[in-house]
Formats: C-alpha cells, structure tokens, sequence
C-alpha cells in the first residue's frame, strides 16, 4: 500500500486556519490508504470546532477508496493537465458522434488509446513511487476509469476533482462503480465548479510562484558559477601570460647565451685558420729546403765517388 505518512502534510496544512468542507474533502483523499480513517477523523473534529457540523457529517459519511480509486484521484492530483486533455477529448468525441461524424471518429478513436495508455503508465510509475503495486486488475480498473471519464462529462469532473472511493465503468446507460452498482456521482454545480477551479487557479499561482523563485535562485546560481568561471578563466590567461613571458626571457637568455658561444667559437676558428696557414707556409719552406738539402747531398755524393775514384788511379 501507499506509503503510510506520505499525504500527512496536507491535513496538517489545513489545520491552519479555518477549513471548508471542500478543503477538507480535497486533503482526505490526499491522504494515504492507511492513513484515510485517521485523517477523516481529525478533519471532521477541525470542521466541527469550526462551527461547521453538516461539513463535519458529511466528511464523515466519505468512503475510504479502493486501490483503484486511490490510483485514480493520485493521477487526477498529479497529472492534472492530462486529464483536462482527456476531457477534451471526451468532448469532441460528443460533437462528432452528435453529428454523425464516422471519419472524424475514426480519427480521435487513436488518440483516446494513446491518451489512455499514456496516463496508465504515467499511473504504474506514481504507484511505485508511494510505494503501492499496481495489479493487472486494478490497472484495467483504472483504464476503465478514465474511459468512463472521457465519455460521461460528470465521470470526467468526479476523476478530476480526485474524490473517487471506487473506480468507475462506463455501461450503455451510465456509469457504475467496481460493485456494478450505478455510480453516486452527481453534476457538479455551478458553485463547486468555480470553487474548483479556483483551487485549481491558486494552485497554479502557487506553482508558478515556487517555479519563478526556483529560476531566480537557478538565475543567482547561474551568475555565480558564470562569475567564477570567469575568474578561473582570467586566472588562466595571467598564469599563462606569465608562463609565457618566462619562456620568451629564457628564449632570449639562450638565444643571446648561443650568440656569445658562436662569436667565441667563430673566433677560435680564425685563429686556429690564421695558425693552419702560418703552418702550411712553414711546410712548404721546409719543403724546399729539405728539397735543397738533397739537391745537397746528392751533388756531394757525387763528387765524393769522382774523388774515389781519381784516388784509386794513382
């Protein structure tokens, strides 16, 4: 079943202040399953401390619903918009079978599945957030809950004002609840109806309310994580300006570093050319004196073997 305490804030909001009948009617079937006769209780004694004892009579005399009332009314509370959708459609499926229209039928037949279907599963998820499983009886008893509420207009506002003790089925001659037995669903008046929608209009108000502080707050955080990403990104751009900057002044300390190693270099060179070119001018002044040299020595040799040999004649 629904999780026991999960709608016990919306009694205890009306217990602030005076409560109306409708009020209170509205935060019963709010209420979880479990807590239905405990809330019925407490609501009925607010009203009566009130002063309104036919309110507190007629809060009391409210069934607890069935699992597929309680589906219906939790679908009714929080996919209210859907349902407006649904009785839409439940509309012009009058208008075109009031005018015989077969092909414009044949068109909405479609959507009034879709619509279904999609709402039922909508349902299933809601269920499993309260904590309630959801049968394959009670899911058809809520299929068919939704289809009566298309097709009967005081289904549809019965489904829509999230009240239902039971869930509903469209037969050939009207509506009845999951006994068989003809619905107790009565038109709504034209003073509950523009209570209701009222409710539905401050509802709205309220939600509108907490949706724009939510943007603003959104907005502010916004600004703020903007304002810091700025920041960070300015930070970025100085640190790496910076790291750029060291890296230019090394750049220019080893460029001019590079610079002095040539200009010493360079000039080693042209010493050590300058010493290359004296030494090639000493060898090649030693090479001809050794060339003299052996001119030399080969001439004495020479007139050293002539003077042998005039020795030997005599």
């Amino acid at each position: 079943m629904p999780r026991p305490n999960s709608f016990r804030a919306s009694a205890s909001s009306c217990s602030v202040g005076r409560v109306d009948f409708e009020e209170a009617a509205s935060a019963l079937y709010a209420a979880s399953a479990a807590d239905f006769i405990a809330t019925r209780n407490e609501l009925a004694k607010q009203l009566k401390a009130d002063g309104d004892q036919l309110g507190s009579t007629r809060l009391k005399a409210l069934r607890k619903p069935t699992v597929a009332g309680w589906l219906a009314n939790l679908v009714a509370r929080e996919r209210p918009d859907d349902i407006d959708d649904l009785l839409a459609l439940g509309d012009e499926f009058r208008e075109a079978t009031a005018d015989l229209d077969g092909e414009r039928l044949r068109e909405l037949t479609p959507k009034r599945h879709k619509l279904i279907d999609k709402l039922s599963k909508s349902a299933i998820g809601l269920a499993e957030r309260e904590g309630q499983k959801v049968s394959a009886d009670v899911a058809q008893k809520l299929r068919e809950t939704l289809d009566a509420a298309l097709v009967d207009p005081s289904a549809g506002e019965a489904v829509r004002e999230g009240r239902l003790s039971s869930a509903l089925r469209h037969v050939g001659f009207g509506v009845v609840d999951e006994s068989g037995e003809p619905s107790n669903i009565t038109p709504i008046t034209d003073e509950r109806r523009q209570r209701a929608q009222a409710r539905r209009a401050k509802a709205g108000e309220s939600e509108k309310a907490a949706a724009d502080k939510a943007a603003e707050k959104e907005s502010a955080a916004e600004k703020a994580k903007r304002e810091k990403a700025e920041r960070e990104q300015v930070e970025r751009e100085a640190a790496e300006k910076a790291e750029a900057k060291q890296e230019l002044d090394d750049a220019i300390a080893a460029a001019e570093a590079a610079d002095a190693t040539v200009e010493d270099l360079d000039s080693q060179l042209s010493d050590a050319r300058d010493a290359l070119a004296e030494a090639q001018e000493a060898v090649h002044r030693i090479g001809e004196e050794l060339d003299e040299a052996r001119k030399a020595a080969r001439a004495a040799q020479k007139e050293s073997r002539e003077a042998r040999k005039r020795y030997n004649r005599l």
